[in-house]
């Protein structure tokens, strides 16, 4: 009664009645605390890679090769139409992915990669030449400054500057660069390198007899060269002759003698890869 009696007392001379505290619900548990650094470092992540890709380079090769990998991943038509890749539908007119004559054939992901974090390049990709290993292999016999390499859709070339010339229309050797055929000798006795020997011969070069035209004469020299690697240690599988005869010649502008004398010679061809072992067979339709 006296609170009461207090309480109309203090409405009566105009006070506040003091109401007690709301109580808040209690609050709906929110996502662990460890989502945090997840989204951290899925951020992060995907900041490292958008680095990769500004400093990559755009190549449609990587763009097409893409496509081929996803057409074997999902089953979907992914082919090229001339140098533009273009919508198209699958036989029984349901939406797919392309459409075209030409299929894309993919190659591993991992030659998606920038350039550099390989130790193979882009255009070296259909080999599985080392370009590292090669050009370590020249530096420790000394043929680094004797060579000019190359890389190719199909691995790497290199080629020997140095050359053995013949006499016209013979097969006796005139000018052999006997420091570095030694060189190469001994690499390709000691290192599994494959070599290419290429024979030619100058325009209608014949033999003073008559016997031998330009591709007998060209023909015969690369076989001489052949037979001296291999008595000189060079095993017969490594070695690959050819010969152009004189379809294959180096013009040299106003020089004509120094042009016939320089095409009447046998070539080296270096690689680590044998072109002539066979490949992966498939069906010829």
């Amino acid at each position: 009664m006296a609170e009461e009696a207090a309480a109309a007392e203090g409405v009566e001379d105009g006070g506040a009645v003091e109401e007690p505290p709301v109580k808040c619900p209690d609050c709906v548990p929110g996502l662990p605390a460890w989502m945090a650094t997840f989204s951290d470092l899925v951020t992060l992540l995907l900041t490292f890679f958008v680095l990769l890709l500004s400093f990559a380079k755009t190549e449609s090769a990587k763009y097409e090769a893409a496509l081929g990998s996803i057409r074997n991943a999902f089953g979907g038509n992914v082919l090229k139409q001339g140098e533009v890749i273009q919508r198209g539908k699958s036989p029984d007119d349901s939406p797919s992915m392309l459409d075209s004559q030409q299929p894309i054939k993919p190659f591993p992901i991992e030659f998606l990669t920038m350039e550099g974090i390989l130790d193979k390049h882009e255009i070296n990709r259909e080999s599985d030449e080392d370009l590292k290993s090669m050009k370590e292999n020249l530096a420790q016999y000394d043929l680094s400054e004797n060579v000019d390499v190359y890389e190719m859709p199909e691995g790497v070339k290199v080629a020997v500057k140095d050359k053995i010339f013949f006499e016209n229309g013979s097969i006796k050797p005139k000018k052999i660069p006997i420091a570095v055929y030694d060189k190469l000798v001994k690499m390709l006795s000691h290192e599994a390198w494959s070599v290419f020997i290429q024979g030619y011969s100058s325009a209608s070069e014949k033999s003073p007899n008559g016997k031998m035209d330009a591709f007998q004469l060209s023909s015969r020299r690369a076989e001489v060269v052949m037979k001296s690697l291999i008595s000189r240690g060079v095993k017969p599988e490594q070695i690959s002759a050819v010969f152009y005869g004189d379809t294959r010649l180096d013009e040299i502008s106003g020089q004509d003698n120094t042009s016939a004398a320089f095409n009447q010679k046998v070539e080296f061809i270096l690689r680590k890869r044998d072109l002539n072992k066979k490949g992966h067979k498939v069906a010829p339709k």
